[in-house]
Protein backbone atom coordinates (compact mmCIF):
# COMPACT_ATOMS: atom_id res chain seq x y z
CA UNK A 1 0.00 0.00 0.00
CA UNK A 2 2.85 2.39 -0.49
CA UNK A 3 3.99 2.04 3.13
CA UNK A 4 6.96 4.32 2.40
CA UNK A 5 4.51 7.22 2.70
CA UNK A 6 2.38 5.99 5.58
CA UNK A 7 2.33 7.96 8.76
CA UNK A 8 4.92 10.58 7.89
CA UNK A 9 4.95 14.05 6.43
CA UNK A 10 6.64 12.90 3.22
CA UNK A 11 3.26 11.55 2.09
CA UNK A 12 2.21 14.99 0.88
CA UNK A 13 5.53 15.56 -0.84
CA UNK A 14 4.59 12.75 -3.23
CA UNK A 15 1.51 14.58 -4.47
CA UNK A 16 1.64 16.10 -7.97
CA UNK A 17 1.25 19.89 -7.69
CA UNK A 18 -1.74 19.79 -10.05
CA UNK A 19 -3.66 17.80 -7.40
CA UNK A 20 -3.66 20.83 -5.08
CA UNK A 21 -2.85 18.97 -1.87
CA UNK A 22 -5.24 16.03 -2.21
CA UNK A 23 -4.09 12.42 -2.68
CA UNK A 24 -6.17 12.15 -5.86
CA UNK A 25 -7.02 14.24 -8.92
CA UNK A 26 -10.31 15.89 -7.99
CA UNK A 27 -12.75 17.91 -10.06
CA UNK A 28 -11.87 20.84 -7.80
CA UNK A 29 -8.22 20.51 -8.83
CA UNK A 30 -9.14 20.25 -12.52
CA UNK A 31 -11.20 23.44 -12.28
CA UNK A 32 -8.41 25.32 -10.51
CA UNK A 33 -5.87 24.13 -13.09
CA UNK A 34 -8.14 25.08 -15.99
CA UNK A 35 -9.97 28.18 -14.73
CA UNK A 36 -7.96 29.30 -11.73
CA UNK A 37 -10.92 28.81 -9.39
CA UNK A 38 -13.41 26.28 -8.10
CA UNK A 39 -16.51 25.88 -10.27
CA UNK A 40 -19.73 25.20 -8.39
CA UNK A 41 -22.49 23.12 -9.94
CA UNK A 42 -25.97 24.56 -10.34
CA UNK A 43 -28.28 21.53 -10.51
CA UNK A 44 -31.21 21.79 -12.91
CA UNK A 45 -34.38 19.72 -13.24
CA UNK A 46 -35.45 20.33 -16.84
CA UNK A 47 -38.65 18.30 -16.62
CA UNK A 48 -37.44 15.04 -18.23
CA UNK A 49 -38.53 11.51 -17.41
CA UNK A 50 -36.64 8.24 -17.97
CA UNK A 51 -37.14 5.27 -20.34
CA UNK A 52 -36.80 3.06 -17.28
CA UNK A 53 -39.95 4.69 -15.86
CA UNK A 54 -42.21 5.42 -18.82
CA UNK A 55 -42.40 1.83 -20.07
CA UNK A 56 -39.78 2.04 -22.84
CA UNK A 57 -37.14 0.11 -20.89
CA UNK A 58 -39.11 -0.45 -17.69
CA UNK A 59 -41.75 1.09 -15.48
CA UNK A 60 -40.37 1.03 -11.95
CA UNK A 61 -37.02 2.71 -12.47
CA UNK A 62 -33.82 1.49 -10.84
CA UNK A 63 -34.54 0.06 -7.39
CA UNK A 64 -32.49 2.77 -5.64
CA UNK A 65 -33.84 5.76 -7.57
CA UNK A 66 -36.14 8.16 -5.73
CA UNK A 67 -39.24 9.79 -7.18
CA UNK A 68 -37.13 12.88 -7.91
CA UNK A 69 -34.83 10.97 -10.26
CA UNK A 70 -31.70 11.94 -8.28
CA UNK A 71 -32.60 15.58 -8.69
CA UNK A 72 -33.89 16.48 -5.23
CA UNK A 73 -31.42 19.36 -4.98
CA UNK A 74 -32.12 20.70 -8.47
CA UNK A 75 -33.98 23.87 -9.39
CA UNK A 76 -37.26 22.86 -11.08
CA UNK A 77 -37.88 24.17 -14.61
CA UNK A 78 -41.62 24.34 -13.99
CA UNK A 79 -41.02 26.91 -11.24
CA UNK A 80 -39.02 29.34 -13.40
CA UNK A 81 -39.39 30.47 -17.03
CA UNK A 82 -35.97 29.59 -18.48
CA UNK A 83 -32.57 28.07 -17.81
CA UNK A 84 -30.87 31.40 -17.10
CA UNK A 85 -33.42 32.16 -14.39
CA UNK A 86 -32.96 28.65 -13.01
CA UNK A 87 -29.24 29.27 -12.74
CA UNK A 88 -29.81 32.53 -10.90
CA UNK A 89 -32.21 30.80 -8.54
CA UNK A 90 -29.67 28.03 -8.02
CA UNK A 91 -27.00 30.58 -7.14
CA UNK A 92 -29.25 32.05 -4.48
CA UNK A 93 -29.22 28.71 -2.65
CA UNK A 94 -25.56 29.29 -1.76
CA UNK A 95 -26.50 32.33 0.33
CA UNK A 96 -23.50 34.39 1.41
CA UNK A 97 -21.00 31.64 0.56
CA UNK A 98 -18.23 32.87 -1.71
CA UNK A 99 -18.51 30.76 -4.87
CA UNK A 100 -16.55 32.54 -7.59
CA UNK A 101 -17.79 33.95 -10.86
CA UNK A 102 -18.27 30.91 -13.11
CA UNK A 103 -20.39 27.79 -12.74
CA UNK A 104 -21.32 24.42 -14.20
CA UNK A 105 -24.93 24.07 -15.33
CA UNK A 106 -25.70 20.50 -14.28
CA UNK A 107 -28.73 18.91 -15.96
CA UNK A 108 -29.20 16.37 -13.20
CA UNK A 109 -32.70 14.98 -12.72
CA UNK A 110 -33.75 11.86 -14.64
CA UNK A 111 -32.46 11.37 -18.23
CA UNK A 112 -31.44 14.66 -19.82
CA UNK A 113 -31.11 13.55 -23.44
CA UNK A 114 -34.48 11.78 -23.41
CA UNK A 115 -36.61 14.37 -25.16
CA UNK A 116 -37.34 16.08 -28.48
CA UNK A 117 -34.22 17.31 -30.22
CA UNK A 118 -35.44 20.94 -30.54
CA UNK A 119 -36.10 21.04 -26.78
CA UNK A 120 -32.64 19.65 -26.01
CA UNK A 121 -31.03 22.19 -28.31
CA UNK A 122 -32.95 25.04 -26.71
CA UNK A 123 -32.07 24.00 -23.14
CA UNK A 124 -28.38 23.38 -23.68
CA UNK A 125 -27.95 26.48 -25.84
CA UNK A 126 -29.64 28.68 -23.23
CA UNK A 127 -27.27 27.39 -20.57
CA UNK A 128 -24.15 27.78 -22.71
CA UNK A 129 -25.13 31.33 -23.63
CA UNK A 130 -25.07 32.38 -19.97
CA UNK A 131 -21.93 34.40 -19.44
CA UNK A 132 -21.33 32.96 -15.98
CA UNK A 133 -21.57 29.33 -17.18
CA UNK A 134 -18.19 27.76 -17.93
CA UNK A 135 -19.82 24.63 -19.32
CA UNK A 136 -22.63 22.13 -18.97
CA UNK A 137 -22.81 18.60 -17.60
CA UNK A 138 -25.64 16.38 -18.87
CA UNK A 139 -26.71 13.36 -16.81
CA UNK A 140 -28.17 10.64 -19.00
CA UNK A 141 -28.22 6.95 -19.87
CA UNK A 142 -26.04 5.27 -22.51
CA UNK A 143 -29.17 3.96 -24.22
CA UNK A 144 -30.37 7.56 -24.70
CA UNK A 145 -27.58 8.84 -26.95
CA UNK A 146 -28.87 8.32 -30.51
CA UNK A 147 -26.86 9.71 -33.45
CA UNK A 148 -28.90 12.91 -33.65
CA UNK A 149 -28.21 13.74 -29.99
CA UNK A 150 -24.51 13.02 -30.38
CA UNK A 151 -24.47 15.28 -33.44
CA UNK A 152 -26.21 18.02 -31.46
CA UNK A 153 -23.56 17.83 -28.76
CA UNK A 154 -20.80 17.97 -31.38
CA UNK A 155 -22.45 21.00 -33.00
CA UNK A 156 -22.68 22.75 -29.63
CA UNK A 157 -18.98 22.10 -29.06
CA UNK A 158 -18.28 23.88 -32.34
CA UNK A 159 -20.66 26.74 -31.54
CA UNK A 160 -19.23 27.26 -28.03
CA UNK A 161 -15.52 26.44 -28.39
CA UNK A 162 -14.57 28.17 -25.13
CA UNK A 163 -17.03 26.20 -23.02
CA UNK A 164 -17.10 22.51 -22.12
CA UNK A 165 -19.86 19.97 -22.68
CA UNK A 166 -19.77 16.85 -20.53
CA UNK A 167 -22.00 13.78 -20.51
CA UNK A 168 -22.56 11.82 -17.29
CA UNK A 169 -23.45 8.15 -17.64
CA UNK A 170 -25.06 6.18 -14.82
CA UNK A 171 -23.34 2.81 -15.21
CA UNK A 172 -23.23 1.82 -11.49
CA UNK A 173 -21.53 -1.54 -12.22
CA UNK A 174 -20.09 -3.56 -15.09
CA UNK A 175 -21.65 -6.78 -13.80
CA UNK A 176 -24.76 -7.92 -15.65
CA UNK A 177 -26.24 -9.89 -12.73
CA UNK A 178 -26.12 -6.82 -10.49
CA UNK A 179 -27.48 -4.62 -13.28
CA UNK A 180 -30.44 -6.96 -13.68
CA UNK A 181 -31.11 -6.96 -9.94
CA UNK A 182 -31.09 -3.15 -9.70
CA UNK A 183 -33.22 -2.97 -12.89
CA UNK A 184 -30.78 -0.76 -14.76
CA UNK A 185 -32.57 -1.46 -18.01
CA UNK A 186 -29.66 -1.81 -20.44
CA UNK A 187 -26.73 -4.18 -20.94
CA UNK A 188 -23.05 -3.44 -20.50
CA UNK A 189 -22.35 -3.57 -24.29
CA UNK A 190 -24.79 -0.64 -24.68
CA UNK A 191 -22.59 1.38 -22.32
CA UNK A 192 -19.44 0.34 -24.18
CA UNK A 193 -20.93 1.48 -27.49
CA UNK A 194 -21.90 4.86 -26.02
CA UNK A 195 -18.43 5.31 -24.52
CA UNK A 196 -16.82 4.52 -27.87
CA UNK A 197 -19.04 6.99 -29.72
CA UNK A 198 -18.36 9.74 -27.17
CA UNK A 199 -14.62 9.11 -27.44
CA UNK A 200 -14.83 9.24 -31.23
CA UNK A 201 -16.53 12.65 -31.08
CA UNK A 202 -14.15 13.88 -28.36
CA UNK A 203 -17.05 14.53 -25.99
CA UNK A 204 -15.76 14.11 -22.41
CA UNK A 205 -17.86 11.84 -20.23
CA UNK A 206 -18.08 10.96 -16.55
CA UNK A 207 -19.10 7.52 -15.31
CA UNK A 208 -21.13 6.93 -12.14
CA UNK A 209 -20.32 3.83 -10.07
CA UNK A 210 -22.10 2.79 -6.86
CA UNK A 211 -20.28 1.09 -3.99
CA UNK A 212 -22.19 -1.36 -1.81
CA UNK A 213 -24.65 -2.65 -4.38
CA UNK A 214 -26.54 -5.80 -3.26
CA UNK A 215 -24.56 -8.96 -3.93
CA UNK A 216 -21.30 -7.21 -4.84
CA UNK A 217 -18.07 -7.65 -2.91
CA UNK A 218 -14.89 -5.60 -3.04
CA UNK A 219 -13.46 -7.63 -5.92
CA UNK A 220 -16.56 -6.94 -8.03
CA UNK A 221 -16.09 -3.22 -7.43
CA UNK A 222 -12.39 -3.38 -8.30
CA UNK A 223 -13.30 -5.07 -11.58
CA UNK A 224 -15.55 -2.13 -12.41
CA UNK A 225 -12.68 0.23 -11.57
CA UNK A 226 -10.29 -1.70 -13.81
CA UNK A 227 -12.82 -1.55 -16.65
CA UNK A 228 -12.93 2.24 -16.27
CA UNK A 229 -9.14 2.38 -16.48
CA UNK A 230 -9.37 0.57 -19.81
CA UNK A 231 -12.25 2.71 -21.13
CA UNK A 232 -10.64 5.84 -19.72
CA UNK A 233 -13.43 8.37 -19.29
CA UNK A 234 -12.65 11.99 -18.45
CA UNK A 235 -14.03 11.50 -14.95
CA UNK A 236 -15.61 9.15 -12.47
CA UNK A 237 -18.07 9.46 -9.61
CA UNK A 238 -17.96 6.98 -6.75
CA UNK A 239 -21.12 7.00 -4.63
CA UNK A 240 -22.18 4.90 -1.68
CA UNK A 241 -25.50 3.14 -2.06
CA UNK A 242 -28.20 5.13 -0.25
CA UNK A 243 -31.46 3.66 0.98
CA UNK A 244 -34.16 6.26 0.30
CA UNK A 245 -37.79 6.31 1.35
CA UNK A 246 -40.27 5.27 -1.30
CA UNK A 247 -37.84 3.12 -3.29
CA UNK A 248 -38.01 -0.61 -3.88
CA UNK A 249 -34.56 -0.82 -2.30
CA UNK A 250 -36.04 0.54 0.94
CA UNK A 251 -38.52 -2.35 0.99
CA UNK A 252 -35.67 -4.85 0.67
CA UNK A 253 -33.69 -3.06 3.37
CA UNK A 254 -36.60 -3.13 5.79
CA UNK A 255 -36.88 -6.90 5.21
CA UNK A 256 -33.19 -7.29 6.07
CA UNK A 257 -32.35 -8.31 2.51
CA UNK A 258 -30.05 -5.39 1.67
CA UNK A 259 -27.34 -4.63 4.23
CA UNK A 260 -25.39 -1.39 3.84
CA UNK A 261 -21.67 -0.83 4.27
CA UNK A 262 -20.46 0.40 7.64
CA UNK A 263 -18.50 3.64 7.63
CA UNK A 264 -15.25 1.71 8.13
CA UNK A 265 -16.01 -0.62 5.22
CA UNK A 266 -17.00 2.28 3.00
CA UNK A 267 -13.85 4.28 3.77
CA UNK A 268 -11.62 1.26 3.16
CA UNK A 269 -13.34 0.30 -0.10
CA UNK A 270 -13.32 3.87 -1.45
CA UNK A 271 -9.63 4.28 -0.61
CA UNK A 272 -8.75 1.08 -2.44
CA UNK A 273 -10.78 2.18 -5.45
CA UNK A 274 -8.79 5.43 -5.51
CA UNK A 275 -5.56 3.46 -5.33
CA UNK A 276 -6.60 1.30 -8.29
CA UNK A 277 -7.86 4.17 -10.45
CA UNK A 278 -5.67 5.60 -13.20
CA UNK A 279 -4.21 8.88 -11.86
CA UNK A 280 -5.26 10.92 -14.90
CA UNK A 281 -8.98 10.16 -14.53
CA UNK A 282 -10.62 13.06 -12.73
CA UNK A 283 -12.56 12.12 -9.60
CA UNK A 284 -15.79 14.14 -9.61
CA UNK A 285 -17.32 12.73 -6.44
CA UNK A 286 -16.38 10.45 -3.55
CA UNK A 287 -19.58 10.56 -1.52
CA UNK A 288 -23.22 11.27 -2.16
CA UNK A 289 -25.84 13.60 -0.71
CA UNK A 290 -28.97 11.72 0.26
CA UNK A 291 -31.86 14.09 0.98
CA UNK A 292 -32.25 14.24 4.77
CA UNK A 293 -36.01 13.80 4.61
CA UNK A 294 -35.66 10.68 2.44
CA UNK A 295 -32.48 9.03 3.75
CA UNK A 296 -33.05 5.79 5.68
CA UNK A 297 -29.50 4.46 5.67
CA UNK A 298 -26.59 4.76 6.08
CA UNK A 299 -27.14 7.74 8.38
CA UNK A 300 -23.42 8.47 8.81
CA UNK A 301 -23.41 9.96 5.31
CA UNK A 302 -25.32 12.98 6.64
CA UNK A 303 -21.97 14.37 7.80
CA UNK A 304 -20.25 14.72 4.45
CA UNK A 305 -17.35 16.73 5.83
CA UNK A 306 -16.58 14.03 8.41
CA UNK A 307 -16.68 11.32 5.72
CA UNK A 308 -14.18 13.17 3.52
CA UNK A 309 -11.90 14.04 6.44
CA UNK A 310 -11.92 10.41 7.58
CA UNK A 311 -11.18 9.23 4.04
CA UNK A 312 -8.27 11.64 3.64
CA UNK A 313 -6.85 10.54 6.99
CA UNK A 314 -7.18 6.87 5.99
CA UNK A 315 -5.44 7.51 2.67
CA UNK A 316 -2.55 9.19 4.45
CA UNK A 317 -2.26 6.50 7.12
CA UNK A 318 -2.24 3.75 4.48
CA UNK A 319 -0.05 5.68 2.05
CA UNK A 320 -2.57 5.42 -0.79
CA UNK A 321 -2.47 7.85 -3.70
CA UNK A 322 -4.65 7.67 -6.78
CA UNK A 323 -3.12 4.95 -8.93
CA UNK A 324 -0.64 3.75 -6.30
CA UNK A 325 -2.18 0.25 -6.17
CA UNK A 326 -2.29 -0.22 -9.94
CA UNK A 327 1.06 -1.93 -10.29
CA UNK A 328 0.66 -4.44 -7.47
CA UNK A 329 0.62 -8.12 -8.38
CA UNK A 330 -2.71 -9.91 -8.20
CA UNK A 331 -1.65 -11.62 -4.95
CA UNK A 332 -0.63 -8.28 -3.46
CA UNK A 333 -3.94 -6.76 -4.49
CA UNK A 334 -5.82 -9.60 -2.80
CA UNK A 335 -3.74 -9.06 0.32
CA UNK A 336 -4.61 -5.38 0.33
CA UNK A 337 -8.35 -6.07 0.19
CA UNK A 338 -9.60 -5.03 3.61
CA UNK A 339 -13.20 -6.16 3.19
Amino acid sequence: MGKDFAGNSSFYSQLPPQWHGKPYYSLDAWCKNTYGEKLYKIAIDAGFTCPNRDGTAGSGGCIFCSAGGSGEFAVKLRNVPDVETQIQQGLSLFGDKKIGGRYIAYFQAYTNTYGPLPYLKKLFTQALMCESVAGISIATRPDCLPPEVLQLLSNLQTSFPHKFIWVELGLQTIHESTAAFIRRGYSYPVFLKAAEELHERKIPFIVHLILGLPGENAQNVFESIQAMNEIHPFGIKLALLHILKGTDLATLYEKGECPVLSQEEYISLTAQCIGRLSPDITIHRLTGDGPKDLLIAPLYTRNKRNILNTLHRFLKEQGILQGSLQNLSENEKKGECLL
